[in-house]
């Protein structure tokens, strides 16, 4: 699951060498560019965008699955394993370590609100921009240390996906009031857990957002992605799938070999990569 303002094709880097040895199902959440609209009676929450995913898990036939997600992807993934669904979980930057009234709530909406303004500010000039690919890195900053290694395509793509996000302001706004978005309730998580830290992550500074979920969540384990930024996926490709593969493969019984969400199930689940 990707993180917020994104889609599935944040996995993109990855998805050939993991439909290799998985059947992947990478989907683009509810109230993102290219998903379904976000339930209107859900309120913004993880809890709520849980149950939004949890719908669509049912639809496709998923009963548990092994969870890869980012940032806010990685909170749903939690959450997801509260509910007592996930087999597995590789948490990559997962959102909701803060504690609510800590202020990096409040932060995190400042910097989104910022993201989203200079995006539309630039769009016309994007193209232009993102061509050049010491410009691309620098651009990208926030959120990778290289992004450099991204086609311009696909930068520019993930800029539009970003601008098409319809619950941005929304979302926003519930930061901004910081009311029941930090993850709570951690000790429910009785599935593997890697909490995967990059190491220069600009949007969830690691010893702000890690702490609390290596405490909390029991038997956790923990690696930092090094070199990495907050979305790693680009940044060190071949370090992400390995991560992946080596945690996903160590928690798996014969016969039963999936991530992100993979149908415990006799029937498929879906095409091998969800896209929408």
């Amino acid at each position: 699951m990707h993180g917020f303002t994104g889609a599935w094709m944040h996995w993109r880097p990855l998805l050939a060498e993991l439909s290799q040895r998985y059947e992947v199902i990478a989907p683009t959440l509810d109230g993102h560019a290219g998903g379904r609209p976000y339930p209107p009676g859900s309120p913004m929450s993880f809890a709520g965008s849980t149950d939004a995913l949890g719908t669509l898990l049912d639809e496709l036939g998923v009963g548990t699955a092994h969870f890869v997600g980012n940032s806010m992807g990685g909170a749903l993934a939690l959450e997801l394993a509260k509910r007592g669904r996930a087999r597995s979980v590789v948490a990559l930057a997962p959102a909701g370590g803060w504690t609510q009234g800590d202020g990096e709530a409040r932060r995190l909406a400042r910097f989104f609100a910022r993201q989203q303004r200079m995006s539309r500010a630039l769009e016309a000039r994007m193209p232009m921009l993102v061509a050049r690919p010491k410009v691309r890195r620098l651009a990208m900053r926030d959120i990778m240390r290289r992004g450099d290694l991204v086609p311009a395509s696909d930068a520019l793509r993930l800029v539009e996906l970003s601008l098409g996000c319809t619950v941005a302001e929304r979302a926003i706004r519930a930061l901004r009031e910081d009311h029941g978005l930090a993850l709570g309730d951690l000790d429910r998580i009785d599935c593997p857990v890697l909490l995967a830290t990059p190491q220069f992550d600009r949007v969830l500074a690691p010893e702000r957002h890690a702490p609390r979920l290596r405490r909390e969540i029991p038997g956790v384990q923990a690696c930092v992605l090094a070199n990495c930024g907050h979305v790693p996926m680009w940044d060190d490709t071949p370090l992400v799938i390995r991560t992946i593969v080596e945690f996903v493969d160590a928690n798996t019984s014969a016969g039963a070999t999936s991530v992100d969400a993979a149908a415990d199930s006799s029937e498929p689940a879906a095409a091998a990569t969800q896209t929408a």
